[in-house]
């Protein structure tokens, strides 16, 4: 990544929830993830749940495969490390396949999509030793987290390297009176993690419409991870097209 650049990490899980509505093998999570990439997309992100209702083990390790012949470029594996994250990550390593950040997500087994980061001091010791395993795979560790100053020192303090902001309080207010307070609150924690020497990542609802200005506004994003609306918008103008126009959003 170039200084002052925000990368874009395509997830591509919903694009495996469609392929699994039938027993087809389309659409494939490795075409669509090769279009992404060719495309100019810096990453490439996943969320393997338990349940293996989108995004399942087998297309994590053929994915890692698949990122083998884009060296440049990053895999970036997410999911609750005390579920089946962590024996994801390592097998990979064990295959001796790339992967590149693991991020941490607090969801539940049967959760409809993440809804909320980490707490801090609560989840502090449980996630200490799950860092430092992850951190001896040679894996960069970024925590889910609500746009909390408060927090992000806990966060440094038990060894993260990044945080991935929830965007989904701004994605809602987009449009609102409340727009202009929720990117003020980002702005502050994003300020606050940078200060504590971590990284900034952030991604969920974040659109064509919503992401020029967070990333105008908020400072030292280094990672935008964007599924939903990507995918959705690849749906009418393709991969191709909507890599490039979200690509477009980070330039602006």
């Amino acid at each position: 990544m170039k200084s002052g650049t925000t990368n874009l990490s395509v997830n591509l899980n919903k694009v495996a929830l469609v392929r699994n509505t039938r027993h087809l093998g389309i659409p494939s999570v490795t075409r669509a993830a090769t279009l992404c990439l060719e495309a100019g997309a810096a990453g490439i992100t996943v969320h393997p749940r338990p349940d293996a209702r989108h995004i399942r083990a087998d297309d994590v390790i053929e994915l890692a495969e698949l990122l083998k012949a884009w060296p440049e470029r990053e895999f970036n594996v997410e999911g609750n490390p005390f579920h089946n994250l962590m024996d994801c990550v390592a097998d990979l390593r064990a295959r001796k396949l790339p992967v590149h950040q693991v991020t941490f997500v607090p969801d539940g087994e049967g959760q409809f999509t993440s809804d909320h980061g980490w707490s801090f001091p609560e989840d502090a010791e449980r996630l200490r030793a799950l860092i430092a395993q992850a951190h001896a795979l040679g894996l960069r560790v970024s925590l889910f987290m609500d746009a909390d100053p408060g927090a992000m020192q806990a966060a440094k303090d038990v060894g993260a390297d990044r945080v991935e902001l929830y965007t989904e309080p701004y994605a809602a207010a987009w449009g609102t009176s409340d727009q202009g307070a929720q990117l003020l609150r980002f702005a502050k924690a994003a300020q606050a993690a940078l200060d504590a020497g971590l990284g900034v990542n952030a991604g969920h609802d974040l659109n064509r419409d919503n992401l020029p200005a967070f990333v105008q506004q908020v400072p030292g994003i280094s990672e935008v991870s964007i599924g939903h609306a990507l995918i959705a918008d690849a749906l009418e103008l393709g991969y191709a097209a909507t890599v490039e126009a979200y690509l477009r959003c980070l330039q602006a």
